[in-house]
């Protein structure tokens, strides 16, 4: 069972270990650079960071001892004969497969896969190239960009990407071809006429049921989802408070349980009535639980990115970040939950490790 947590911030790197009674701060990386995101490949247990250094450009890091010691990794990029010649901003997904291929999502959005343990990158050029990427755009950055990867455990060439604003794309072929997978879909911002536009779809974040992986949920811009069947048809679901907001979590084994984090709106990013709330549901999406049990429950501005909310491979120890610092665990499926003590930067993004 994880015992880490790893923290991306504005402002470096925490590892959080569990102690007696809840988490403590055990070590930090990367002092004052930003910290887009890490990542722990469960498979070799090495520890991935990604870095955004202003100036001088995204950077990856990798340790193979847990995080005593950090060598500087290949940093993905594009070929100079890349369509409209891009330069990478930002990474911002990572996911293993189970044949050991490390998959990167960037922005602007591409796909990038490595066999060596981020020693080199390769552009998936098949997904660069779609005609429909002519009319992605960005969805919170100036550029579409790539921030959810789901691997299926059970084939290493099976793969579903989330893009904001572009869809969900699917791969069974190890990305030498892609599927768009938006039925069910729609966006509150287009015309009407093209709502259901699957090259426009805004995708918050996509994860799925690792034990029955064709199970999946959606944050979308407009509402949440769930798919049954790996994404070929998406339900859309109802949960209180609102339906706005970025980040889910996945039960590993419960196919009727995920949580969410919602938000005001598009317009006003922060909590509904400055009550932070995670909404949870254990049926598929038919209902759905409020749980305050330990957040701020007045005067709260905390939203929570992407990749701020994180769930182990129990099912019942959760972490949560916000881009106020605010970090809680919780260890009983999120029916309540404790707050560290440290003032942190902006949370990026949690994982557990």
């Amino acid at each position: 069972m994880a015992d880490r947590v790893l923290v991306s911030t504005r402002k470096g790197l925490f590892v959080f270990r569990r102690s007696a009674p809840g988490w403590e701060m055990d070590s930090t990386h990367f002092g004052g650079a930003p910290v887009t995101l890490s990542f722990h490949d469960a498979q070799t247990g090495a520890l991935y960071a990604a870095l955004r250094h202003g100036h001088f450009g995204p950077k990856l890091h990798r340790s193979d001892d847990g995080g005593r010691d950090w060598i500087e990794a290949a940093t993905p990029a594009f070929p100079a004969d890349a369509d409209g010649k891009p330069t990478l901003k930002q990474v911002w997904a990572f996911a293993a497969a189970k044949n050991g291929t490390l998959w990167a999502g960037a922005i602007p959005a591409g796909v990038f896969k490595s066999e060596d343990r981020g020693a080199s990158w390769t552009l998936v050029e098949s997904l660069w190239n779609v005609p429909d990427r002519a009319r992605w755009f960005g969805g919170g950055y100036d550029e579409a960009g790539v921030h959810s990867i789901v691997c299926d455990p059970r084939d290493a060439d099976h793969v579903l990407v989330g893009i904001s604003c572009g869809g969900v794309w699917e791969t069974r072929d190890a990305g030498n071809s892609w599927q768009v997978r938006t039925n069910g879909m729609y966006a509150v911002y287009a015309p009407p006429d093209e709502k259901f536009d699957p090259a426009i779809q805004d995708p918050h974040r996509m994860v799925h049921c690792p034990a029955r992986p064709e199970v999946m949920w959606i944050q979308h811009h407009n509402g949440v989802f769930r798919s049954a069947d790996g994404g070929g048809e998406w339900q859309e679901l109802h949960p209180p408070v609102s339906n706005f907001g970025f980040a889910v979590a996945a039960h590993p084994a419960r196919t009727q349980t995920a949580w969410f984090v919602p938000a005001h709106s598009d317009q006003r990013r922060e909590p509904v009535d400055g009550r932070v709330v995670v909404n949870r549901t254990d049926d598929g999406g038919k209902s759905f639980r409020v749980l305050t049990h330990g957040l701020p429950q007045e005067q709260a501005y905390d939203l929570v990115y992407r990749h701020g909310l994180a769930v182990d491979e129990s099912g019942d120890r959760l972490a949560m970040g916000s881009t106020t610092g605010g970090l809680w665990f919780s260890g009983d499926g999120g029916e309540s939950w404790a707050m560290s003590a440290a003032r942190l930067p902006p949370i990026y993004a949690v994982d557990f490790a």
